[in-house]
């Protein structure tokens, strides 16, 4: 059955027809987004959910989407989806962060050359019937310092059509290296050293704790005297209140705000002031943007749906059309992996390190690992996915490690997961043979080769003689069919290990009568999907 998506909020045609030529159900209905009770009524039919600010995925509704795998966001702001109950319910949140970039970028461009200029007072005062020459005396962008606060995508693209305007920019970016500075032309510095330098600041960050009101009212005094703001990126990011004082006082010059602390902004400490430009949140609003976020969502719904691929992904590791054929066995063996160790595993967990050897280090780990983690939780939480996984494992205060390596052993790559809890550590390694199936090829430090069956029986034993026959005759007796078996041992006498390959679930009362062998140390079922 091929998988059905939503479409609540206004997309165009061509977008609607990248779902239908791609394999996908669509069902267009642009004005649901605003109806909430009628989208709760159906939402639970849909596979995928396609929005762009109207719709708000809250609580409630993911809460009713019983069905739903992705919800798609066309444009960079997420703010109308309860990320964190997405995340538990397994559903991945998409967003198109470059549609819109372009766009973006232009209109704080526009909004610094308005603010020097003083253009829409100029053209207010000039078409009111008055000339008012030399009320409007600006100052020149070029050979000015611009402080760009956020040298990500769009910032980037600012700095450079800047560069382009004969501007010297400066960075604030912690993230920014200073290779990549040097690429783009620019100097990268702190924020102490930006303020007082800059004549134009203009943010380009995503609103988050460290970043909200970074040009509060200690900074904004901090800047340089006649220094103008722009700000297109999130409201809250200034001090709205503390910015007007400034400006009231002279001491900052002007500032440009297509962003506001409350949207829709019907007043704000900025409105009405001298050389104070705002716009209602034009930043994407553009036709050519607007139509390629809504093309991109399209496209990024439909290759995870389809094809398992995740791109732009909030609360999911990417994984790209090219590689997901390439990393599905991988990831069903982390699966299998931490299933093995979830069944096995009574006690709390304190730590997990997961080595991925060979060539599984130079794959995508981050999927390898919440695939891994999911198997993990899978035997206590069954609704558990990739998506939920490690945001549990993080709630737990379970430390995760990885670690990767060049080939060390006979196979071109394998996972290895070790769990400590607060009485033992248990380790399990396994690869992906030609056949694309996962392997077993060590447990506790003993190494094997063995298939992942449906319903197996992990017994670890001291190696002493007569074990297999009782083992047979144990399980013969109840009636139980062994279909294959694998050993391993570490040395003659020391610490065994079997898996028995069953042809269904098996009684706790026969698992007691292995357990009563004193050479039995533990017997325990396992039970793993195969499809």
């Amino acid at each position: 059955m091929a998988p059905r998506v939503l479409v609540s909020d206004e997309l165009s045609e061509t977008a609607v027809q990248i779902f239908r030529d791609r394999g996908v159900e669509v069902d267009f209905q642009p004005k649901l987004g605003k109806d909430k009770e009628k989208l709760a009524e159906i939402i639970g039919n849909y596979d995928g959910l396609a929005i762009r600010s109207a719709t708000k995925a809250t609580e409630k509704l993911i809460a009713a989407a019983t069905n739903l795998k992705v919800i798609g966001r066309a444009g960079i702001g997420v703010d109308n989806v309860d990320i964190p109950a997405a995340s538990k319910r397994g559903i991945i949140v998409m967003n198109t962060p470059f549609g819109n970039s372009i766009t973006t970028a232009e209109h704080a461009i526009a909004l610094m050359f308005a603010v020097a200029r003083q253009l829409p007072q100029a053209d207010a005062s000039t078409q009111a019937g008055k000339w008012e020459k030399s009320k409007f005396m600006g100052v020149e962008i070029t050979g000015k310092t611009l402080g760009v606060i956020g040298a990500g995508n769009i910032g980037g693209i600012v700095c450079k059509k800047a560069i382009g305007l004969g501007m010297h920019v400066i960075a604030y970016d912690p993230f920014l290296s200073t290779e990549r500075a040097q690429e783009m032309g620019v100097e990268k510095v702190e924020l102490d050293e930006l303020l007082p330098r800059a004549d134009f600041i203009t943010l380009h960050v995503p609103m988050t704790d460290k970043t909200r009101g970074i040009l509060g009212k200690d900074n904004i005094a901090k800047t340089k005297p006649g220094v103008r703001i722009i700000n297109c990126a999130r409201g809250g990011l200034v001090d709205e209140a503390a910015l007007a004082d400034a400006i009231k006082s002279g001491h900052v010059a002007g500032a440009g705000f297509d962003v506001f602390e409350v949207e829709p902004a019907t007043e704000s400490p900025l409105f009405g002031l001298p050389n104070v430009v705002c716009t209602p949140h034009l930043g994407a609003s553009t036709t050519e943007a607007q139509e390629n976020v809504a093309l991109q969502v399209a496209e990024q719904m439909s290759d995870y749906l389809i094809k398992g691929a995740v791109s732009n992904a909030i609360n999911m590791p990417s994984i790209t059309a090219e590689e997901a054929p390439i990393l599905k066995p991988f990831i069903r063996l982390a699966d299998v992996l931490g299933s093995f160790a979830g069944q096995m595993t009574e006690n709390p967990i304190k730590e997990i390190e997961i080595l991925y050897d060979g060539v599984t280090s130079g794959m995508n780990t981050k999927a390898l690992t919440s695939a891994l983690l999911a198997g993990l939780i899978r035997p206590q939480v069954a609704d558990v996915n990739m998506v939920s996984a490690p945001i549990m494992i993080k709630e737990k205060g379970v430390i995760v490690s990885e670690v990767k390596r060049d080939k060390t052993g006979v196979y071109d790559g394998y996972i290895k997961l070790t769990v400590t809890t607060e009485k033992q550590t248990r380790s399990i390694a396994g690869t992906v043979f030609s056949d694309g199936k996962p392997r077993f090829i060590q447990i506790k430090g003993i190494n094997m080769d063995a298939d992942v069956g449906q319903n197996m029986i992990y017994i670890s034993n001291t190696d002493v003689p007569g074990m297999i026959g009782f083992m047979g005759t144990t399980l013969g007796n109840a009636k139980v069919n062994i279909a294959n078996f694998q050993l391993g041992r570490d040395q003659e006498g020391g610490d065994a290990i079997a898996l028995l390959y069953v042809d269904g679930p098996v009684d706790q009362s026969v698992l007691d009568q292995l357990i009563a062998n004193p050479a039995v140390k533990q017997a325990k079922p396992l039970v793993f999907n195969v499809d």
